[in-house]
This record gives C-alpha cells, structure tokens and sequence, in this order.
C-alpha cells in the first residue's frame, strides 16, 4: 500500500500527530509512505520512513498528482488548511480533481483521514 501524505503549512503538526496514532499500524503493514518535500521532512524526524518529493508550491503537488493519475497511490491524505490563501490553489484543485478522476481516496482533514486510514489498513 502506498499513501501519498501532504499538509499546508499551518496542518503540518495535525498530520505528524496523526501519523504517530498509526506509528504501530504502519509499522506491523506494509505501507509506503510518499509526501511532499516540507511535509516528509516533519514526517521523518517523527521518526518515520518517507519518501520525499519536492515542495508542494514548486510541484509536489504535482508530483503526487501524476501518481495518482498512474494508479501508484491507494490514498491520498492533503490536510489543507482552509482559512489561508494558498499561492498554489490550481495544483491543490488539480490533485483533488486527480484523484476524484482515477478513484483514489482523498481525505482532507484528520476525521476523513482516520475513517479511511483504519479501514484501508485493516485489510493489509
């Protein structure tokens, strides 16, 4: 299984502490971890494996879009901050149109994500 994991600025927290919920899950299945630059760095000092692709303003977002539109991603969780301008709104708007296109779960906030991260990792 492999989940793509990207947060804006201000849900970069939301998402380490949300993973560190999972940190035995994730580390018991076989689940690869792929996110963008700024994002995978918290993960990783978190302590976790992650693959890192480049910053989501200068084409992570973009990056896990072209994965998804491949069938490489079985989820997708973008924590968004909602409340915030975002100079990089049409990639955001791209990869949710992505993965509304290729049927790839999208959870943007920790409730969705919890829902769908429980349910995914229980038939690994």
């Amino acid at each position: 299984m492999k989940i793509a994991l990207i947060a804006h600025d201000g849900k970069k927290a939301d998402m380490v502490h949300f993973l560190s919920g999972f940190k035995d899950r994730l580390h018991q299945k076989d689940v690869e971890l792929v996110a963008t630059g700024t994002t995978g760095s918290h993960i990783e000092r978190a302590g976790f494996d992650v693959q890192k692709l480049l910053s989501g303003p200068i084409g992570g977002d973009a990056q896990i879009a072209a994965m998804a539109a491949q069938k490489e991603l079985d989820m997708v969780i973008f924590f968004r901050d909602p409340l915030d301008k975002h100079p990089h709104e049409p990639d955001v708007q791209m990869l949710m149109r992505i993965c509304d296109v290729h049927n790839i779960p999208l959870a943007t906030n920790p409730a969705s994500a919890d829902l769908m991260f429980k349910a995914l990792t229980q038939t690994l």
